[in-house]
C-alpha cells in the first residue's frame, strides 16, 4: 500500500468515526427543557451559560408566566424542570402526581416595587397613591392567574384599597410584558418584582413594598416525573444551589433562601 492510499484511508476512517463520537457525547448529555417563570430569564441565562460550559450540557429555556407553564406541563407539554414563581402553581402539579417531590426546593425570594417611567415626575407614597386620581393606569399581570398580580392584588386587598385601584389595571400575560408597558409610557405605574425593576434603564423604582405589607414570594423549583432525563434534571437542580449559581441570583436581586436541613 503506497502513503497516499494509507492517509486516504485513514481519512476515511477518521470521518465516520467522528460522527460516532459526536453522537455519543450528544447521548451523554442531554438537552433539558427548562419551564421558569419569566421574571428568572436574565439570571437564568447567565447561569445555563455557567453550566453548559462547565457540564457540557444543554437548556432549552421555556419562559412565561407561571400559571400559563403549569398549565402546559399538565397538558403533557415537554418538561424536566420547572421553577414556579409561586408555591401554589407548583403545589397544584404536585397534588395532580406530576412533580418529583424529593427534588423540590424553596431556594429563591423576592420583593413587589411600584415603577414609573423614568422621565415621570410622579411621587408614589405606598399603595394609596394608585388609588388617588392621578393615577389612570396601573400596568398588573394578571391579577386572576399569574404570581406577579397575585401577590400584587394580595397587597393592595391587605392595605384595603385593591377596590379602588382594580378600574386601573391593564392586565398583561405576564410580569415582564407589565414592565414594558410602564417602559413605554403608555402606564402611569406598574407593579412588578423588584428584579425586573433593576434590569431596565426605562423605568425607575417609586415605591417598594415593605416585607410588613406584602405577601411573601418564593420560588419554589423541582424536577418532574415525566422527565426522561431524570438524573439529569437533579444535577441541573443541583448546579442551581452552587455558590456561583447563586451568585447570579444575588447580582440579579433575588434573595436566596436559606437550605432547609
Amino acid at each position: 500500500m503506497n502513503r497516499s492510499t494509507f492517509f486516504a484511508r485513514a481519512f476515511l476512517a477518521a470521518g465516520v468515526l467522528l460522527p460516532l463520537v459526536t453522537t455519543t457525547m450528544q447521548a451523554q448529555t442531554p438537552t433539558l427543557r427548562v419551564s421558569a417563570a419569566a421574571s428568572l430569564a436574565d439570571a437564568l441565562k447567565e447561569i445555563h451559560g455557567l453550566y453548559e460550559k462547565k457540564t457540557g450540557g444543554r437548556i432549552e429555556l421555556n419562559l412565561g408566566a407561571s400559571s400559563q407553564l403549569a398549565r402546559q406541563i399538565e397538558e403533557g407539554a415537554p418538561s424536566d424542570v420547572f421553577i414556579s414563581a409561586d408555591l401554589a402553581k407548583m403545589e397544584g402539579l404536585e397534588k395532580k402526581g406530576l412533580v418529583n417531590v424529593a427534588t423540590k426546593e424553596n431556594q429563591l425570594s423576592n420583593a413587589l416595587v411600584v415603577v414609573v417611567p423614568s422621565d415621570s415626575k410622579l411621587e408614589i407614597a405606598g399603595g394609596k397613591t394608585l388609588a388617588e386620581a392621578g393615577v389612570a393606569k396601573v400596568a398588573f399581570a394578571d391579577p386572576k392567574a399569574v404570581p406577579a398580580g397575585i401577590y400584587g392584588k394580595e397587597w393592595l386587598t391587605k392595605m384595603n384599597l385593591w377596590d379602588k385601584v382594580e378600574p386601573k389595571v391593564i392586565a398583561t400575560e405576564n410580569v415582564r410584558a407589565a414592565l414594558a408597558a410602564v417602559e413605554s409610557g403608555n402606564v402611569d405605574a406598574g407593579i412588578v418584582y423588584k428584579t425586573d425593576a433593576a434590569i431596565s434603564k426605562k423605568v425607575k423604582i417609586a415605591f417598594e413594598v415593605p416585607a410588613s405589607e406584602g405577601p411573601v414570594i418564593t420560588y419554589p423549583m423541582a424536577a418532574l416525573k415525566s422527565s426522561s432525563h431524570a438524573e439529569a434534571a437533579k444535577q441541573y437542580l443541583d448546579f442551581l444551589d452552587t455558590p456561583e449559581a447563586k451568585a447570579v441570583f444575588e447580582k440579579f436581586g433575588f434573595v436566596v433562601l436559606p437550605e432547609v436541613p
